[in-house]
């Protein structure tokens, strides 16, 4: 399968998991402790994994993100774009709460997303045809 497509399916997948929990499971499904917190930080683990695949498959054409360096930055500055937003989220017109869980789920999601990408994805899938 192409990188291209590849990218693509996973972030319309992943998009999907993210609205299904958001919008279907969290709202109107009551679960115990320990899952009701990853339900919790999930959109944000998932969200922020999904970023350097969605950059790949939206703007491959102007973002290389198969120089190691380049996609390092991207990574750097979407965590630092993410923590902004969830420091936003204490500004109480917004009606939104404040979690450090949801920084560091987004920290853990671009960090595995950059190994992932950088070891494998990016490096091994783009050779083929």
């Amino acid at each position: 399968m192409r990188l291209k497509l590849f990218c693509k399916y996973s972030v319309i997948a992943g998009t999907l998991i993210i609205w299904i929990i958001k919008f279907a499971l969290r709202p109107y499904i009551h679960f115990t402790q320990p899952t009701k917190y990853l339900l919790g930080i999930a959109p944000n683990l998932l969200g922020s994994f999904l970023l350097p695949l969605g950059c790949y498959w939206l703007l491959g054409k102007y973002i290389n993100l198969h120089a190691d360096k380049q996609l390092r930055w991207f990574c750097v500055v979407c965590f630092g774009l993410l923590v902004i937003n969830e420091l936003l989220q204490l500004i109480p017109v917004f009606g939104r709460t404040f979690d450090y869980s949801d920084i560091a789920a987004s920290a853990v999601g671009l960090a595995s997303a950059y190994f992932l990408c950088s070891k494998y994805l990016f490096r091994k899938l783009a050779t083929y045809p």
